[in-house]
């Protein structure tokens, strides 16, 4: 067995090799690492298993299906337009190796978690792969069907954790759909590879003594649910549009680029925070290279097309693989030179002012809104007196909180997301913005104060 990760997004997907035969387990969607594997390997990929109906990716299921032929196979409550439904029970032959179905409800009604033996060595579970129901360090979310179901949701969870995979045995390897920094998991531990046994004795959420306390600890639970989650979640029932390809990203100059962005281009700066305050194109979101996976769906459309620029055009190939995962498909192209192609053809210019933690303690005495753009349990552990809550993901939602004629200073864990924020106000008329470098990571390393509630 092999796992491939998709950074990022930290998604999980599994390559099982079983008498010559391959088996994908949710698959992304650039699937050409799968057909890779098994081209080396001189397999054929014959089934294609979705433990559930995934909120934060575009699956590859049908992508890999039409390239090899596999059959794909999901959970039966709920309605795909593709596949066929599996029910408890059933198992899967490979030679030695069998897979049983598990239906394993909770984090969604139709989760399945799929049981790997040997049986060649024993009838004991080797590993389980579980989906979204437990991660390391984690259990799975409850709160995607909306707030009247969570409790029926924890309950589905807790029944299958402890009822259904626990007895599988403390030395069943658990491999799950994600890894640590999904947004399907509040805290998912740094850990790929994990088993029923260490997680028992580790993981808190499994420390509790009933039902109703593990209940009452999932429906507490404070999670962010980015919007372009109906997106993905309308693409994994119905079927995503077949890629056959990545698409094509065009070289733009700066001319055709200009004209694109009055006609309503997307414009995404890739570049550092420091090198975006110092000079970027008017109207464009500073989105860093790195965080493209974790807030283009917040902040993009699906829509308008979507231009990249960075300084030097390098390792676009990332930035767009992780859009079309995504299911931005309306990615386009990018600055043909990167942004000093930009200003070298004397097009006009923005900056963004950006203060250190000691600017930022000198102004505090000064009247201005200041704008915490960190998660909320971050938040709760200490943050600047007199700042205001709104995590980054939220501020397009939560924008008339935030006073159009006063002065915005804005921080966050380390400058990237408040700088993200900064770029997004911009675009949305907002005049005089600051963002502070190093934020909250700086202002604690210079031991300045923190209140808590």
């Amino acid at each position: 067995m092999k796992l491939i990760k998709s950074e990022g997004i930290a998604h999980h997907s599994y390559f099982i090799e079983a008498s010559g035969r391959a088996i994908v387990v949710d698959p992304r969607r650039d699937v050409d690492i799968y057909l890779k594997m098994a081209e080396t390997a001189g397999l054929d990929i014959t089934h294609i298993f979705e433990t559930h109906r995934n909120e934060d990716y575009v699956i590859g299921s049908l992508e890999l299906a039409q390239a090899t032929g596999a059959e794909i196979f999901h959970g039966k409550d709920l309605e795909f337009a593709y596949g066929t439904p599996v029910i408890e029970g059933t198992t899967f032959k490979f030679g030695n190796a069998e897979l049983e179905i598990l239906e394993t409800p909770g984090h969604t009604p139709e989760s399945i978690s799929l049981v790997l033996r040997d049986k060649s060595v024993s009838d004991d579970a080797h590993m389980v792969f579980a989906g979204d129901l437990i991660f390391a360090g984690e259990t799975g979310r409850i709160d995607l069907l909306g707030e009247d179901k969570k409790r029926k949701m924890a309950g589905l969870l807790y029944d299958s954790i402890f009822h259904k995979i626990m007895p599988l045995g403390d030395k069943t390897i658990l491999c799950p759909a994600h890894g640590a920094g999904s947004v399907c998991g509040a805290d998912i531990r740094e850990q790929d590879y994990t088993t029923l046994g260490y997680e028992k004795n580790t993981n808190l959420q499994l420390q509790c003594t009933s039902r109703d306390e593990f209940i009452q600890m999932k429906v507490a639970e404070e999670l962010y649910t980015p919007p372009y989650f109906r997106k993905m979640e309308f693409f994994n029932q119905n079927g995503a549009p077949l890629l056959g390809r990545l698409p094509y990203l065009r070289a733009l100059t700066p001319k055709i680029l200009k004209k694109m962005k009055n006609n309503g281009a997307q414009i995404v700066d890739v570049r550092q925070p420091t090198s975006f305050g110092g000079a970027h194109l008017p109207g464009s979101l500073n989105i860093w290279r790195d965080g493209v996976p974790a807030f283009a769906g917040w902040f993009l459309n699906y829509q308008d097309p979507i231009i990249l620029i960075d300084d030097q055009d390098h390792n676009l190939d990332e930035i767009r693989q992780a859009l079309v995962r995504l299911g931005f498909d309306n990615i386009y192209g990018y600055l043909a030179g990167g942004f000093p192609n930009w200003y070298l053809h004397a097009e006009k210019i923005e900056t963004l002012k950006l203060w250190s933690v000691q600017q930022l303690k000198e102004n505090l005495k000064n009247d201005f809104f200041l704008l915490d753009g960190r998660m909320i349990d971050d938040r709760q552990e200490g943050y600047i007196e007199g700042s205001h809550h709104i995590y980054t993901g939220e501020v397009p939602v939560r924008i008339s909180e935030i006073p159009r004629d006063q002065s915005v200073v804005v921080y966050c864990d380390s400058g990237f997301k408040s700088t993200l924020i900064c770029s997004y106000l911009r675009g949305e008329g907002f005049t005089d913005l600051t963002s502070v470098l190093g934020s909250m990571t700086a202002w604690k390393q210079a031991g300045y104060p923190v209140v808590t509630d």
